[in-house]
């Protein structure tokens, strides 16, 4: 499979499953799943033709497992990062006592003063290990790592789920979890 391809794919995915799927037409149900012969008729229809293989490829084999389908493959979502309205129905689990968060410096001020917010997404994602954080800080510029004390938030009644590709998502992080 050509590489730039699937990134293309995976980047329209992401477009209309977390965020627009009113621009080609289609309708997430409550959970977020979408059918997938709408999904790629629609995708051809409006001038982006995507195969089942590499929709069955993107869903495999994408290092971040962003999508995923259920059981008879006839439905599809992104394991989150939604900005429209679904309910993932993730279980809310105990988190590790640290987790990590990747952004840049320019907002460090707003963080320090509001702390992590969800902004256009549902909820702040969180990663498990600093490395991907320091990843997803990288998507920005040079990037910073925070962490977040999971544990005392947990023990003050923040509730965190973990998304199927690992992401920890919580609805906000206070300034004083932060460091």
């Amino acid at each position: 499979m050509d590489e730039r391809r699937l990134l293309k794919v995976s980047k329209y995915l992401a477009k209309h499953l977390r965020h627009r799927p009113d621009l080609i037409g289609i309708t997430l149900d409550q959970g977020g799943w979408a059918d997938v012969g709408e999904l790629l008729s629609a995708s051809a229809g409006h001038g982006f033709p995507i195969s089942r293989e590499e929709l069955e490829w993107v869903v495999a084999d994408n290092d971040k497992r962003r999508y995923a389908f259920d059981d008879g493959h006839g439905r599809i979502r992104a394991s989150q990062g939604h900005s429209v309205a679904v309910e993932l129905d993730l279980p809310v689990v105990e988190p590790p006592d640290v987790l990590y968060h990747g952004t840049v410096e320019r907002f460090l001020p707003a963080i320090r003063r509001d702390g992590l917010r969800a902004m256009a997404r549902r909820d702040v994602h969180l990663s498990g290990d600093e490395e991907t954080a320091r990843r997803v800080g990288a998507r920005r510029g040079e990037p910073v790592v925070l962490s977040v004390d999971a544990a005392a938030m947990a023990a003050s009644g923040h509730e965190f789920r973990l998304s199927p590709n690992g992401v920890w998502l919580v609805g906000s992080v206070p300034p004083r979890y932060l460091r």
